[in-house]
């Protein structure tokens, strides 16, 4: 019988229970962990593999239930001091090695619980980035499920019932989620608006701004510190506010459209709004009656000498700055040679850019060579 009680030990659930009411944490984390240091006094050994996975273990758990960290290390530490207390013999000649060896296991106990508890937060964080991801590239298809998309757009911090403003930043070096300016701004952002639901994210090697149309001072700020942060050469565009969960996807795509218009329009700002672009958007619907207006209008230019571009080039300037002089400061020519150039246009194609009735059919043709990047690429034959 005393072999028996001997084996068996003392019973320490009273230590498990005082440690958990001390800490206020559920005594099941603590589970074993008294009887392991009750081994450790009575043979001075290390806490086995076995013991320290099921601390582990523990530490994952307690992270899955929102424990935290501090009052899971104050329930251990508190859990030592008490088994200390009520198995320790002071006095004798193994004290010492005892002590040792208690306190050496309570650190590796302690340190494996962490390990879990870290480890369990690695996975969250994993699978919470999966997740964002895929709703990120959900919230940007034309594919997805709506319905689906709204629900798990509120944990994103998304109210897609409201309009939206999409701000797009691009540059020569790529935008990653990683790089410094990327994060730069995200914290900016954050910090700025942290009472306020925005997304920050990159797509397609852009950095993104999604914010309810009710904040457009979030684009403003957005705008203001890509350009003044991040890559050189970087542009942004700004879309319209939309409604709903394809609202955002709409806006994203004038933005990023508005982005490529201002490039191949030569436009000198660095950020420009979808608005600005409405006209070019329409134009570019009907890309064969642009070319037919390009073909019928300019095409003659072909048939002069040195080609049409350096003629479009003058039309482009004087268009751009409204007078001759203008236009002779932009392209670092004389008056004279610009004049020169604009009689040639009347004389070629029969439209004069001096005279109000033309000037509108002339200068749509001009633009419309801009957007075509004509006299460089040829025209789609109409059908």
């Amino acid at each position: 019988m005393d072999t028996e009680a001997r084996d068996q030990g003392p019973d320490l659930s009273p230590i498990t229970e005082s440690a958990g009411q001390m800490a206020g944490v559920s005594t099941r984390y603590l589970d074993g962990y008294p009887e392991m240091l009750a081994a450790v006094l009575s043979s001075g050994r290390r806490l086995t593999g076995d013991e320290l996975a099921s601390r582990r273990e523990a530490g994952r758990q307690a992270a899955e239930h929102g424990v935290a960290l501090r009052s899971l290390l104050d329930l251990y530490l508190g859990g030592t001091r008490m088994v200390w207390r009520e198995l320790a013999t002071p006095g004798t000649a193994a004290a010492t090695v005892l002590v040792e060896a208690c306190f050496q296991a309570a650190s590796d106990a302690v340190v494996a619980l962490a390990e879990g508890y870290d480890t369990a937060h690695h996975i969250a964080l994993r699978q919470e980035e999966a997740g964002r991801r895929e709703f990120i590239d959900d919230l940007f298809s034309e594919r997805s499920d709506l319905g689906r998309l709204a629900e798990r757009a509120q944990h994103f911090g998304l109210r897609l019932a409201e309009a939206h403003i999409v701000t797009v930043a691009k540059a020569d070096e790529p935008f990653g989620e990683a790089t410094p300016a990327s994060r730069t701004v995200s914290a900016t952002m954050t910090n700025r608006f942290r009472e306020h639901d925005l997304l920050i994210i990159t797509k397609d090697e852009r950095l993104v701004c999604v914010a309810p149309s009710s904040l457009p001072e979030a684009s403003t700020e957005f705008a203001q510190q890509v350009t003044s942060t991040g890559p050189r050469n970087c542009r942004v565009g700004v879309g319209r506010a939309h409604r709903g969960p394809r609202g955002v996807l709409r806006s994203f795509g004038e933005a990023c459209r508005s982005i490529d218009l201002a490039e191949r329009l030569g436009h000198a700002d660095r950020v420009v709004e979808a608005t600005d672009f409405l006209v070019f958007e329409v134009l570019l619907r009907d890309r064969a009656a642009m070319s037919d207006l390009i073909a019928t209008v300019l095409g003659p230019l072909h048939n002069t000498r040195g080609g049409a571009a350096p003629l479009v080039e003058t039309l482009d300037a004087y268009f751009s700055h409204g007078t001759v002089p203008g236009a002779a400061r932009a392209l670092h020519l004389s008056t004279r040679a610009v004049v020169y150039r604009l009689e040639r246009v009347s004389k070629l194609t029969g439209y004069s850019a001096t005279d109000p009735g033309q000037r509108f059919t002339l200068e749509a043709a001009v633009l419309g060579a801009r957007l075509l990047d004509w006299p460089a690429h040829p025209l789609t034959p109409s059908g």
